[in-house]
């Protein structure tokens, strides 16, 4: 019996153990998955190096894998940032238990496989910042346990699944951004009920924010900018307690690290309706709501709750009212407050904490009173920001809002710059002390103060620069106000760390202190068009840093001081309209970064120093109407007549190369830059007439003849230029010479300074000519071009009042594919708009020379989508509703990288009704006009649909709208019948331009051009809207690889 008991214990005992074997984990299934994965991708940096299949390698040992101590399986797989490529292996799918998936960082490519829908247990998938393509994958639903996913900086296309919100419990972040994703925001993302942050940036949803969102009561961060998303900021928001980030919009872009011709395309803004709503201003930890160029409006909310965590507020360029609010008064954390270009009005009141603030910018608006001085109490000196994600924002948002202020003048590394802008507004009164709170103090802070623009009065005195020293730098702008007395004579001495000083447009007299010359950290200086008089100063020579000087417009007087020539970073020097006398000092030439020397309208003498032929910098010279004398400098390519002409004695440009552009420039329409050419060929020097044997009074007479002949040549040339390129009025009574500015450029613009980059509308100078006058490229300041598009005054039948008002209301508008009005000016005798300079031609000349490069469908397909977005949003998004009324190549601008930009926008509305604009009885351009409004002249924005049609057409094929070799198929054939009769015949490929139907995919091309009829169907009803044909070329985005 005992025998039996021992042989029942040992049978139970070898079956324990036999099972207890079997439960042990099968490392070697996991471990063959892992080195299948290994073998599948390239691993140039050797990261999986140490992942071997000895059997002395156990998996759990390899480099990134973490395993369950108690079961033994593999739940990690990190491999972050290490250089892998290919595609993604579906063999992870036998990692089972695995709870962490990190591959962000690399170079994986391809879809995600569907056999990823095993990881049932994964709670992290992190596949940011690789180069996946494909769709959001729907199995996202079959990971229960998901807490995050990040899926970003990828090319994933297509919609984003609803399933993605149906089995969400556990879902902490999402992260979708800098993607291609299309349509809407899956209002299922409401069950996400643990959600924190929601990333969508930088994508092509459009739609609205779904007011289902208000339901995630613990999100944190929501930012969805970078879209084109429209509708109202839903009040829902409001019922997200948590809600510490709310990013709208964003002209910044966070993918500028990455490969423009992938993401070049996505849209950088969302076009809301209304305002912000007061149920999102009062959440308690609201710390940053981003919404700059957002197309908001109405009155800032005046409830902002207890404020205490509100840090950062940017609601600048869009179209608020009323006063801003005095609630943010008690938001004593507020570190940074953008109001700019809205329509803001009343005063800035005192307890408005921007002396702590570090960015605080209410410049463009019609605020008015004084600049008070501010109640500076101590800041507060709660961390701004402490946690991740918020940290981050603020961050980026800092840096890169700096990045476009003062900061190019200096380099104060952006972290302790502190910078207030008051400027063009309506304020008065005296100049304010620097409102800066003593907390910002230090010798690593550097403030910047910008009050230009105003009507401020009072003195520079030792009050406003008695703070300076206590600083590593001071950058001060009080252009273009009504600033008079003189220039404290200690300011040398009170002030030695300023590093900008821009007062010009002012009433300041006196003379330059020498104490000038003590500000040794100085940069920047411009006094000029104020009333300085007596000598510049010796003293400007010691200023070693200075880059940037203007003195330009006063009456100032002597020698032009020789130490100018010992700035070795010195770039723009403007001394012009002053009364310099003397030679002009040969060290000038020595100087390498200089590209602006302009020394016209003094009394200079004697010769061009023969250095300057010799300074490949110089971009800008100009020493005309002075006593100069002699030779030009042989071979100076920067020097024109133009900018030599009021100087008798000199030698080398004859009378007609001041007023007749040269037979090249002729042929080229005028695009060479202003100072680029070279002077025509001169009789040498040492010729004499005398030497030919005539008398002097033969001399005399033939010289005189020449002149008359010359001149009456000029006139007759100067006639039929100004003809062909800017048809005038002959009498022009003199006006107000005042010019509106919408967007600042960073150089100003004034009346002047266009007639003088223009070389006063000098046909050399002309880029073309349509119906409402003639387009001009005009350098106004050292690499700063802009477009000036000088119109027709007859033509426009309103008053100066209602153009004002029209012009403004175009200047409100901005869009990525909008050519950016810039500023105006009219009066009575006088009509031009400033645009920001197209590089890249129109795309009528990119379609005559497509042959000169390679056919790419990726680059056409971009461009019919920037057109389109752009009428779009004036049809969708303006108030009024903007109707182009003449979309055509034309009217179509290319920048260096081929962004598309539509321009002539809004003009349309300046006509009278008896007015034309091209050559039909509308509106519009032959080939171009839809064939309602030809007939019956009733607008509708989907003439404006009609004419995009044929411009696709056009865009897409070798034929222009009305292309001679249609006249075979007799009156009335255009590309529009063109295009439906190989439609209907089953000749789509025949319609395409030569080479495109080899390199694009042929569903995709033959949908287009079906899109394009579509667009020019006669049926009102039936042509889509230009926000249908937006979303359907989104749905043929073109593949990136």
């Amino acid at each position: 019996m005992a025998c039996r008991t021992e042989t029942l214990i040992s049978l139970l005992l070898l079956l324990s153990l036999s099972l207890s074997l079997s439960s042990l984990p099968d490392d070697s299934a996991e471990k063959s998955a892992l080195l299948r994965f290994k073998s599948s991708v390239s691993d140039p940096s050797g990261a999986l190096s140490g992942w071997s299949d000895s059997p002395d390698s156990a998996a759990c040992s390899f480099s990134g894998v973490t395993c369950d101590p108690s079961s033994g399986l593999i739940v990690a797989l990190r491999v972050p940032d290490a250089g892998l490529a290919g595609g993604l292996p579906a063999d992870l799918a036998g990692l089972a238990e695995l709870r962490v998936l990190n591959l962000s960082s690399n170079r994986f490519l391809g879809s995600i496989p569907p056999s990823f829908s095993n990881f049932s247990s994964l709670e992290t998938l992190d596949l940011s910042n690789n180069q996946l393509n494909g769709s959001v994958p729907r199995l996202l639903a079959s990971f229960p346990k998901l807490q995050t996913l990040d899926l970003s900086f990828n090319r994933l296309g297509g919609l984003i699944p609803d399933e993605i919100g149906e089995n969400c419990g556990n879902l902490e972040r999402l992260d979708l951004s800098a993607n291609f994703l299309v349509g809407g925001i899956p209002r299922t993302l409401g069950n996400c009920s643990k959600l924190r942050s929601l990333l969508l940036f930088s994508n092509l949803l459009d739609d609205v924010i779904p007011p289902e969102l208000g339901g995630l009561r613990k999100m944190e961060v929501l930012d969805v900018s970078r879209n084109s998303l429209s509708g109202i900021v839903p009040p829902e928001l409001g019922k997200c307690e948590e809600l510490s980030v709310l990013v709208l919009s964003n002209p910044f872009n966070p993918m500028r690290h990455l490969d423009d011709s992938i993401y070049g395309g996505i849209d950088d803004c969302n076009y809301f309706q209304g305002g912000i709503p007061e149920s999102v201003t009062r959440l308690r930890k609201l710390r940053v709501l981003w919404a700059p160029r957002a197309t908001l409006e109405g009155e800032i909310p005046g409830s902002w709750g207890a404020c205490e965590s509100l840090e950062m507020v940017n609601l600048g360029q869009n179209l608020f009212t009323g006063e801003i609010p005095r609630a943010l008064e008690l938001c004593k954390n507020l570190r940074y407050l953008n109001l700019s270009s809205n329509k803001l009005t009343g005063w800035i009141h005192e307890k408005l904490p921007v002396p702590c603030m570090d960015v605080f910018d209410v410049s463009w608006n019609q605020l008015s009173g004084v600049i008070p001085k501010f109640l500076s109490d101590s800041c507060s000196s709660s961390p701004l920001l402490a946690d991740g994600s918020s940290s981050e924002y603020y961050s980026f948002f800092r840096r890169s809002t700096l990045a476009g202020t003062s900061a190019p003048y200096f380099d104060s590394g952006g972290d302790d710059l502190v910078y207030h802008s008051f400027g063009r507004n309506n304020f008065t009164g005296n100049l304010p002390t620097l409102p800066i709170s003593t907390d910002k103090y230090g010798e690593d802070s550097v403030y910047a103060l910008l009050a230009d623009g105003n009507s401020i009065t009072g003195q520079l005195t030792d009050v406003l620069f008695g703070k300076c020293n206590g600083l590593k730098g001071l950058v001060a702008n009080f252009s273009n106000n009504l600033i008079s007395g003189v220039i404290p004579a200690e300011i040398g001495g009170i002030c030695k760390s300023l590093l900008v000083l821009d007062a010009a447009g002012n009433r300041i007299s006196g003379e330059i202190p020498k104490s000038f010359g003590a500000l040794e950290s100085l940069v920047r200086l411009d006094l000029s068009s104020n009333r300085l008089q007596s000598e510049t100063p010796v003293s400007f020579g010691n200023l070693k840093g200075l880059n940037y000087l203007s003195l330009a417009r006063n009456n100032l007087s002597g020698s032009i001081p020789a130490g100018l020539d010992s700035l070795p970073d010195l770039k723009m020097l403007d001394l012009s309209s002053n009364s310099f006398s003397g030679k002009i000092p040969s060290g000038l030439a020595n100087l390498k970064n200089l590209s602006a020397l302009l020394l016209d309208n003094n009394k200079l003498c004697g010769n061009i120093p023969s250095g300057f032929a010799q300074v490949l910098s110089l971009s800008a010279f100009n020493v005309s109407f002075n006593n100069l004398s002699g030779p030009l400098p042989l071979n100076a390519s920067t020097i024109r007549c133009d900018s030599v002409i009021g100087n008798p004695l000199l030698q080398g440009c004859h009378v007609s190369s001041l007023s007749v552009p040269p037979a090249d420039q002729q042929a080229d329409g005028g695009n060479s830059p202003i100072y680029a050419d070279s002077p025509p060929d001169s009789t040498p020097s040492g010729t004499s007439m005398s030497s030919s044997g005539f008398s002097s009074i033969e001399i005399a007479s033939i010289a005189s003849a020449a002149a008359i002949v010359s001149v009456l040549l000029a006139l007759i040339a100067i006639y039929i230029y100004t003809r062909k390129c800017a048809p005038r009025f002959a009498c022009r009574p003199s006006g107000r010479r005042e010019v509106t500015i919408f967007t600042d450029i960073g150089v100003p613009i004034t009346y002047e300074s266009v007639v003088r980059a223009t070389g006063s509308f000098n046909a050399s100078n002309c880029i073309g000519s349509g119906g409402f006058g003639a387009t001009y490229k005009a350098e106004v300041s050292p690499g700063v071009v802009v477009a000036i598009k000088r119109l027709s005054v007859g033509r426009f039948q309103q008053g100066v009042q209602q153009f004002h008002a029209e012009i403004k209301t175009l200047g409100r508008w901005r869009h990525p594919n909008l050519v950016t009005l810039i500023g105006y000016h009219v009066s009575e005798s006088e009509m031009f708009l400033i645009y920001n300079y197209m590089p890249g031609g129109n795309l009528e000349r990119f379609i005559q020379e497509r042959s000169k490069r390679a056919t790419d469908w990726r680059m056409l397909h971009k461009i019919a989508l920037d057109v389109a977005r752009a009428l779009a949003y004036l049809h969708d998004h303006c108030v009024p509703r903007i109707l182009h009324r003449d979309v055509k190549p034309s009217n179509i601008l290319l920048d260096k990288d081929f962004n598309a930009f539509l321009s002539d926008f809004g003009l349309a509305r300046l006509l009278g009704n008896s007015e034309t604009h091209a050559t039909t009885g509308v509106a519009g351009t032959f080939g171009y006009v839809a064939p309602e409004y030809a007939m019956t002249c009733r607008v509708s924005d989907k003439a404006d649909v009609y004419s995009y049609g044929v411009v696709l057409l056009e865009l897409i094929s070798d034929k222009k709208a009305l292309d001679p070799s249609f006249s075979s198929y007799g009156n009335g054939f255009n590309i529009v019948a063109w295009a439906c009769m190989l439609l209907r015949q089953g000749r789509a490929r025949e319609f395409f331009t030569e080479g495109l139907w080899d390199v694009g995919p042929h569903d995709d091309l033959v949908e287009t051009l079906h899109l394009a009829v579509m667009c020019t169907v006669d049926s009102l009803s039936i042509r889509p809207t230009m926000k249908q044909v937006v979303q359907r070329l989104k749905q043929l985005q073109p593949p990136t690889c």
